[in-house]
């Protein structure tokens, strides 16, 4: 394991490295990767053009890569425990480079070639993500850990959150990008990601150093069987919901049904063995488990709004994709501001006021996306928007570095790997049933397709409502999750735990004795 003092860190072979140098090319990445995540909400419309095909079926490029980063983030723990740190960031690059690069390229003619390539990029964010949080706990000292998180939360959230802001830039077609590619094709957006994970993946063996400890450790087949089968179709189930509708036994209940019966069997051996897969002994720690249940919380409310407001703005007010993008941007640059302040508070204070303090400002964010109409003022949309964010900023890093150090320092991959599961399927699901329930309530509410021509205008009108319809229910659904947060939030714990030590009840125990 990796020294981690002030000055002169050391890796696992006794040599000294640039701590800060290795942590900036780990956030350069992190940034790429997660651009990837949320960009392509504002770029929907267009893609729906390109490649003629539904919103349901655009939307499972954000559902398919939340699947396939669900499946692989478990394997991740295995893979840190196992390979070299150095090469296993340079693998998780280059997938994340062939990904994008697929996708930049996919003809319009063929959608699974662009969803193969979302899939491709998934497994490199599922290794690239967990090891990036571990790597942060191994690298930095216990009582310094909240600014570094709060750092990571910065491109964590961030990225996802200008990801709509820089795909309308883009998409806009009024100049060049780079002075040489004229913007305004969808491709353009995967630009920017691909040289930023290009330049990490050359830098990396060079930068990046081993700082966890390795050992041999069996693969144990059956688990990484049961974990790829069980949570790929539990997942796939959920994403077909929107196209086919919660009745489809064949697309979506008997997925998720052989899922869940396959998760159960996986949790029990990993329960059993005395060297799991993935250790999910890790949830007996209750701060742990807590955190990660409201981190997953958390994450669901967020993506619920983020993917679904671009696509409201753009048909339902006729915004340009540039447009709408930069109607959500203020939120993202509140958010980026204030990551780094709330790891600050948080070393001092601990997640649970921040949390608490956190939920209720996003709830009042989220409320007023109930009643949006067509005439709402894209100011208000705004502020709502920022208001969340501001939320979101206190909630999300804080939360993650709560869960944490709630873990021994060995325990660190499996508790990373852990987390990040529990947070993409919550994530996975969340944005599935959020996309059917818009998807159906759309459907059952739209007008007969003969008024398209006995009426047109009506028929306009009658469709307008049919959507706003479809988002006032999931903005509900997502509304009812920051509530739910609230609540949550009174069973984190007081004060932090470092190492999986109680700050406070030593604290308190010292002034008792003295």
């Amino acid at each position: 394991m990796t020294t981690t003092r002030a000055s002169q860190p050391t890796d696992v072979h006794g040599k000294v490295f640039n701590r800060n140098l290795m942590f900036g090319l780990m956030l350069i990445a992190t940034f790429g990767g997660m651009l990837t995540q949320t960009f392509l909400g504002t770029a929907y419309p267009m893609l729906m053009d390109k490649f003629n095909i539904s919103l349901s079926t655009a939307q499972g490029a954000s559902t398919w890569f939340l699947l396939a980063n669900g499946i692989m983030i478990p394997v991740s723990a295995y893979l840190t425990t196992k390979f070299p740190t150095r090469w296993l960031f340079f693998t998780a690059y280059v997938l994340l480079f062939v990904g994008t690069l697929v996708c930049w390229a996919a003809p319009t003619s063929n959608w699974n070639i662009f969803l193969a390539g979302r899939i491709i990029q998934a497994a490199g964010v599922g290794i690239s993500m967990p090891l990036f949080q571990t790597v942060i706990v191994n690298i930095f000292p216990p009582d310094r850990m909240g600014v570094p998180m709060g750092m990571g939360g910065l491109v964590i959230g961030l990225a996802p959150a200008i990801g709509p802001t820089y795909a309308g830039w883009l998409l806009s077609g009024h100049s060049k990008f780079m002075g040489m590619i004229q913007m305004g094709d969808w491709r353009t957006i995967f630009l920017l990601p691909l040289i930023l994970i290009a330049i990490s993946a050359i830098l990396t063996p060079f930068i990046m150093k081993d700082v966890l400890k390795n050992r041999i450790v069996k693969l144990d087949f059956l688990s990484l069987v049961l974990s790829l089968v069980g949570f790929g179709l539990f997942l796939w189930g959920f994403t077909n919901v929107a196209s086919d509708g919660w009745g489809d036994l064949k697309m979506v209940i008997l997925p998720i049904f052989v899922g869940t019966l396959i998760i159960a069997g996986f949790v029990w051996r990993q329960l059993a063995m005395d060297e799991p897969f993935l250790n999910l002994r890790v949830f007996k720690s209750r701060q742990f488990a807590w955190t990660t249940i409201i981190a997953s919380i958390n994450t669901v409310a967020m993506m619920g709004v983020e993917l679904m407001l671009p696509t409201y703005v753009q048909n339902v007010h006729g915004l340009s994709a540039f447009d709408s993008g930069l109607l959500l941007l203020p939120g993202a640059i509140m958010m980026a501001v204030l990551s780094p302040i709330a790891g600050g508070v948080y070393n001092k204070r601990g997640a649970r006021p921040l949390a608490f303090v956190g939920f209720i400002m996003l709830a009042i964010g989220t409320l007023p996306y109930l009643f949006l109409t067509a005439t709402t003022p894209e100011h208000f949309i705004t502020i709502t928007y920022w208001l969340r964010f501001v939320a979101i900023g206190l909630i999300m890093m804080p939360l993650i570095t709560s869960a944490m150090n709630a873990l021994p320092r060995e325990q660190a991959a499996q508790g990373s790997a852990a987390n990040n599961a529990a947070r993409m399927i919550a994530t996975s699901i969340g944005v599935a049933v959020l996309a059917s329930v818009t998807q159906n309530v759309t459907n059952t509410s739209k007008p007969a397709t003969s008024l398209k021509t006995t009426d047109p205008l009506a028929y306009a009108s009658k469709m307008i409502n049919a959507a706003l319809n479809g988002f006032h229910w999931s903005f509900g659904i997502a509304f009812g999750f920051a509530v739910l947060g609230i609540f949550a939030a009174f069973f984190l714990h007081k004060g932090k735990v470092v190492n999986g030590i109680d700050t406070l009840k030593n604290s308190e125990k010292k002034g008792a004795e003295a």
